[in-house]
């Protein structure tokens, strides 16, 4: 139910209001929680309860900003802007990785420091509000798991969530190990669990976020491959400027240049390609410029390798 990256072939059919509605009901499950985990880390003296408010803090900034962000996608393409705003998604999913980066730095520098010269810790209050918070994490992320997750926005939102309750189970076995034996600094070693589960996602979220603005080919589909099989479409010479990227997540998209053989029937080969495009790989958005081997323009500048068909 609950962790890694979506797949590509996650149902898209999750209304956006129903993505909203779900998101929302997590937002105020963290949010009353957070408050009070606040007070008790303050009293009981525990990192690891602060860490996990702190982190609880930026799961309801991420949350809120996943929230606007689909909105602005949702807004149709206006003056420049022609794809829309689709891309503010992507744009909050790497905001989410870097918070994480940045708060995991912070709490391995206190955790550290904290190992060197640990504090007295109330273990008893660590493990009632780390359990509670488990529970509620918990129901944060179910709620959040029936949003569409193959959207890379509330797949940041999510992996934050995901990655505070991760943080609670390491929490809640810090408090039992504080009661039962004394040994004060499990509160920092719990700590330092959690931060590096927050470097895994907080990369993750950063790197396929970039992919993306850096018009990388989306996970999955292969220029090279695509290229080739192109070019072995019946009718077609060769096949340059090929672009293969995404608009956001969920959304790839391709361009080309066909030569086709002089003689052949231009309509014929798009239609083919266009339905081998579309059964092979999923890709519903293209844009062919198809032409005559021997009428066509090469462009001086092409972008990318040429696919030639064999013999």
């Amino acid at each position: 139910m609950f962790g890694g990256m979506p797949t590509h072939d996650h149902d898209h059919g999750v209304p956006a209001g129903a993505d909203r509605r779900w998101l929302t009901l997590a937002l105020a499950l963290i949010g009353v929680f957070m408050a009070g985990e606040v007070v008790v880390g303050l009293i009981a003296g525990s990192l690891a309860l602060l860490s996990d408010a702190a982190h609880m803090l930026t799961d309801a900034g991420a949350i809120v900003l996943a929230l606007i962000a689909m909105r602005l996608a949702a807004r149709p393409p206006r003056g420049g802007y022609t794809y829309g705003l689709k891309r503010a998604e992507i744009l909050s999913a790497q905001a989410n990785g870097v918070t994480m980066l940045i708060l995991a730095a912070w709490l391995a520098f206190e955790s550290v420091r904290r190992l060197i010269a640990p504090p007295p810790v109330t273990g008893s209050l660590v493990l009632i509000t780390a359990l509670a918070g488990v529970v509620v994490n918990v129901a944060a992320a179910w709620a959040m798991s029936r949003a569409n997750r193959s959207s890379l926005n509330i797949e940041g939102a999510f992996q934050h969530v995901v990655n505070d309750l991760y943080a609670f189970i390491a929490t809640a076995v810090a408090g039992v190990v504080i009661l039962t034996t004394g040994f004060a600094r499990a509160d920092a070693i719990a700590t330092l669990v959690v931060v590096a589960l927050m470097v895994k996602a907080g990369v993750g979220l950063v790197r396929e976020s970039g992919r993306i603005f850096l018009e990388a080919a989306p996970s999955g589909l292969d220029p090279q491959r695509i290229g080739d099989r192109l070019a072995g479409v019946e009718g077609v010479v060769e096949v340059h400027d090929l672009h293969v990227w995404q608009i956001t997540s969920g959304q790839p998209a391709l361009s080309a240049h066909v030569l086709v053989a002089p003689g052949g029937d231009c309509h014929t080969v798009r239609a083919e390609i266009e339905r081998l495009l579309h059964d092979t790989y999923h890709l519903t958005h293209s844009t062919l410029q198809v032409d005559h081997a021997d009428l066509s323009v090469h462009c001086e500048d092409a972008h990318g390798a040429s696919y030639r068909s064999q013999p």
